[in-house]
């Protein structure tokens, strides 16, 4: 598309660090060159932020296709419940409203992609709404297999389970789950990259369970699911020891990983580069970003904040938008 693409940023937690970092990222010159804001959150959270007064400001029934930066109001909470550093439970009721009035500006074609600022899962659970992450609830809110996918600028790793207590996770690994995931995540990919991605599989147990010594999983789930995604034309490699292979950052043989479970993945690419990396969700119709941290509320309201991994997580959703 010529034009730049309009990106739906809901805001997060009020009382987190959501609020500022978006205002300091939209401020930017470059982010603003790169597409048109529509924010969905809190009314007077966000007029404490001058550059939020500049929006043309309208309510989610009012919101049609915008062609300038706009504020869709989808609350108006007291001051008790968006003070910064002190989470409430209307506060975590409100962050869960702000995703789902991005999700249906998505569905209505008001919006190109979305960026989703940090919530608490907790204080949304707290307000008495299950919820495990964006990922899973954007996964039901469009029908859709999803994969989290770690997107680094010296990295990419995918997470074959996402936001599941590690006892879970054995049982979740199956031939059929992780042949679709490879295949998705192939498929993802190849515009990105040009070409069909290489891709590394790492291991579930430590050294690749070493012929099944040190656990079953990568003799009966992952060499199979393999070689099932190889005769689909998935350029997939492993099992990999997981321990061995960030040591190669400088010459990386694979253009992403595939890793078994939530720390195994997170860890090296927070490492690794963790202002820049940004979370992206595959397989969705639009393209979602988040930037790869919480709702920080030791820092909220003090300014220390850094807005750089939502800076990065805007640019990516539009640059995924536009492609």
């Amino acid at each position: 598309m010529n034009e730049r693409p309009v990106v739906g940023i809901s805001l997060g937690d009020v009382s987190g660090i959501g609020p500022e970092v978006t205002a300091h990222a939209l401020s930017q010159p470059k982010v603003r060159r790169a597409l048109v804001p529509v924010v969905f959150g809190d009314g007077p959270t966000l007029e404490r932020f001058a550059w939020f007064q500049k929006y043309t400001r309208v309510t989610p029934d009012e919101l049609t296709r915008v062609s300038g930066p706009t504020v869709c109001v989808v609350t108006e909470l007291a001051q008790k419940h968006r003070v910064p550093g002190k989470p409430s439970r209307a506060g975590g009721r409100a962050q869960y409203q702000y995703i789902q009035a991005a999700i249906e500006a998505a569905r209505a074609g008001h919006v190109d992609a979305i960026c989703t600022a940090p919530v608490s899962k907790e204080q949304i659970s707290r307000a008495g709404i299950p919820f495990m992450g964006h990922t899973e609830v954007l996964a039901e809110a469009f029908g859709r297999e999803v994969l989290m996918l770690m997107d680094g600028p010296r990295v990419r790793i995918a997470l074959a389970t996402n936001h599941v207590p590690l006892a879970d996770v054995s049982r979740m690994l199956t031939v059929e789950r992780l042949t679709s995931q490879l295949h998705l995540l192939s498929n993802s990919l190849r515009p990105v990259v040009g070409r069909t991605p290489r891709i590394g599989v790492l291991s579930f147990n430590p050294h690749a369970g070493e012929g099944g010594l040190l656990g079953r999983e990568e003799v009966e789930v992952l060499t199979p699911a393999i070689k099932r995604a190889r005769l689909l034309k998935v350029d997939a490699h492993g099992p990999l020891a997981a321990d061995g292979l960030f040591t190669q950052v400088d010459d990386f043989p694979y253009d992403v990983v595939l890793a078994m479970y939530h720390d195994q993945g997170l860890i090296p690419a927070k490492a690794l580069d963790f202002e820049r990396t940004v979370n992206v969700t595959l397989g969705l119709p639009v393209p979602r970003t988040s930037p790869d941290h919480g709702t920080a509320y030791s820092l909220a309201g003090t300014g220390k904040a850094s807005s750089v991994p939502m800076a990065e997580a805007l640019l990516k959703a539009a640059r995924l938008a536009s492609r």
